[in-house]
């Protein structure tokens, strides 16, 4: 791809670096800001840059915050000895949308992926299993995309924590096999929360 401005090239470069943007949909964003108000660009630019430099991890959930604890947390309303593991934010917002789950999260930031050089140790499991060391949680409900890595994560979680008493279940698979939480629509994943298993018995299955 040829640029008539180094300018240019630099932006779409840095542009297609994001996930799931190619160089000609890079391009399409940038020609698109150009042709905007300089202001524009400014109020996104200056968006980005206090996400970078103000944006917190809830201290509680891991979840990505403003405040120290995200405002599930801090919802007195919300049960607090139901926690819902899932992989990241994206999963927690696709939960929320159902309306169907009223307990808290605990997001571990990714999944167990030898291959991709993730292993437990890099992920926030420690302190998942503090929390029902500690007892405040009776039951953990396992919603990871049931791909191999999502299983896998799963079942370490569950060697962990196998001896403590807290119940353990995993979402229905109302969820196809090897889907993410993100794109699965509300009334299906809505149920696959309120329909889940005990954690025991989808090793069975």
């Amino acid at each position: 791809m040829d640029f008539s401005s180094k300018l240019l090239e630099n932006a779409v470069n840095e542009v297609s670096r994001l996930p799931g943007i190619g160089k000609r949909t890079a391009l399409r964003l940038v020609l698109h800001l150009l042709k905007q108000p300089s202001e524009n660009t400014g109020y996104l630019t200056e968006a980005l840059q206090n996400l970078r430099n103000d944006v917190k991890s809830c201290q509680k959930c891991h979840n990505i915050s403003d405040t120290i604890l995200c405002d599930i947390c801090n919802n007195p309303s919300r049960n607090e000895e139901i926690v819902c593991v899932v992989e990241d934010i994206r999963d927690v917002m696709a939960i929320e949308s159902t309306a169907q789950f009223k307990g808290l999260y605990h997001v571990l930031g990714g999944k167990i992926s030898p291959i991709e050089g993730i292993g437990p140790q890099d992920l926030q499991i420690e302190s998942l299993v503090e929390k029902v060391k500690s007892g405040e949680v009776k039951e953990l409900i396992f919603a990871l995309s049931s791909t191999m890595e999502g299983d896998t994560t799963n079942f370490y979680i569950f060697k962990q924590i196998e001896n403590f008493e807290v119940i353990t279940s995993t979402i229905a698979r109302g969820i196809s096999v090897g889907d993410e939480l993100e794109y699965a629509d509300e009334i299906t994943l809505g149920r696959s929360i309120v329909n889940r298993i005990p954690f025991e018995q989808s090793l069975k299955s």
